[in-house]
Parts: C-alpha cells; sequence; structure tokens
C-alpha cells in the first residue's frame, strides 16, 4: 500500500474523473482500491478536498467534482496523456513502462512545458495503450464496436485497440503474455472457469478475467 502522503490531491481527482467517465458511481472504497491507500487515508483526502471545494459527497457516500474540480482532474489527465505520449514518440520508451513514469513526472510538468508538448503532439491523439485523454464508459466503446476479451466470441480474430493503464502491474503482465496495442489474435474457447484462451502470432495464452476485461478488442474481417 502506497504512503498517503505521496499521494497527491491532483491523483485523487483524477481518479474520480477517470473513474466518472467509466460510468462508475465513485465512493471512497474506489479510491481507495485504485489508488492503493488505506480507508481512513481516503477519509483524510476527501475533506480536505471538500474545505477546498474540489469535491461534493452525497449522503450516500458518493463523491462527485465541482466545476473547480473537474477543471483540476482534467488538466492532470491531459499532462498524464501528454507525457506517456512524448515518452513514447520522442524518447522510444516502451508502452508497457511508460504509465507509471508518466503518474510521477505529470506533477511537475509546468504551463509552459505543457503548451509546449500540445504544440508538438497535439490533444487529439491516443496513447501508448490506444486510450484518449479521458476513458470512455463500457456502453460507449460498444457502441463503437468494441468489446473486452472477456465477451469476445470462440473462434474468431481480433485486434487489439486498448489497455486498461491503471494497474502497472497488469500492464506488465500483458507484456509478458505476448499482448499489446495492434496486435491480431484468435479467441480460442471461453473457458468454465472464466479464463479465456487465446492464440497469437508469439504463441498462445490464457488470461483471467480480470486481465481479460482490461483488453478492448475489434473484430477483424474475414477475407
Amino acid at each position: 500500500m502506497k504512503d498517503s502522503i505521496n499521494v497527491s490531491k491532483e491523483n485523487y481527482l483524477k481518479a474520480i474523473l477517470e473513474a466518472e467517465a467509466e460510468g462508475r458511481e465513485v465512493i471512497p472504497a474506489v479510491l481507495a482500491h485504485w489508488l492503493e491507500v488505506s480507508a481512513p487515508a481516503v477519509t483524510m483526502a476527501l475533506k480536505r478536498l471538500k474545505r477546498d471545494g474540489l469535491v461534493e459527497v452525497d449522503p450516500q457516500g458518493i463523491v462527485r467534482l465541482t466545476e473547480a474540480g473537474r477543471e483540476t482532474a482534467f488538466r492532470t489527465a491531459l499532462r498524464h496523456h501528454l507525457v506517456e505520449r512524448m515518452l513514447s514518440e520522442i524518447f522510444g520508451m516502451e508502452w508497457y513502462e511508460i504509465h507509471e513514469e508518466a503518474e510521477r513526472l505529470e506533477h511537475a510538468v509546468s504551463p509552459a512545458f505543457e503548451a509546449k508538448l500540445r504544440d508538438k503532439l497535439g490533444e487529439g491523439g491516443a496513447c501508448p495503450h490506444g486510450n484518449s485523454v479521458l476513458p470512455e464508459s463500457p456502453a460507449e466503446r460498444k457502441r463503437r464496436g468494441e468489446l473486452p476479451l472477456s465477451e469476445a466470441a470462440e473462434g474468431r480474430r481480433y485486434t487489439v485497440v486498448s489497455l486498461q493503464e491503471r494497474d502497472p502491474k497488469l500492464l506488465l503482465f500483458l507484456h509478458r503474455a505476448g499482448i499489446g496495442p495492434g496486435q491480431s489474435l484468435r479467441v480460442t474457447a471461453q473457458n468454465y472457469d472464466q479464463t479465456v484462451s487465446i492464440e497469437m502470432p508469439t504463441g498462445t495464452s490464457i488470461l483471467g478475467r480480470p486481465a481479460a476485461e482490461a483488453v478492448w478488442l475489434r473484430a477483424e474481417i474475414s477475407s
């Protein structure tokens, strides 16, 4: 578990914004899980954020951003996105190493440097994991023709369009399994134990449900 002192208010605000963008109701337990801090640390952080006018907490315990909190959260998410793209597109850093590095660097980016990154990279591109600045809800993604590996049909071929990047350990696991953005795979079985068997040019692999839910695909058109 991380030391709560090292988890800044920007991290809390960004986590709330990302959870809302995914269509979740944000409660303190979600923040504790995502940020790897204790429940008391979340309680203290939310008190400070409420005091500063950045969040509101309703009687059911659901946390929502105020207008000021949303603006701060989006600026942090944008800096994170730009830093990830910089590390990949300019410095050639591997996609599975980038998220954690960007988490550290995003708080040190000055407005002047952010402006330089925006001029250099633009704001519309995808990060190395295939994601935009803010995540989308599963419903929005499915309307666009995407689906998680956990729901993919047996026997069909797919292209990996993006990976959930919240957990650096998961990204490293997917890399070691041979799974990355833009790669092609075939689902050989949706198993009884909720694992998924897949076949790739590099070999075969079996993923548990948490990993399979983090991999988003688009069906390949049969020739």
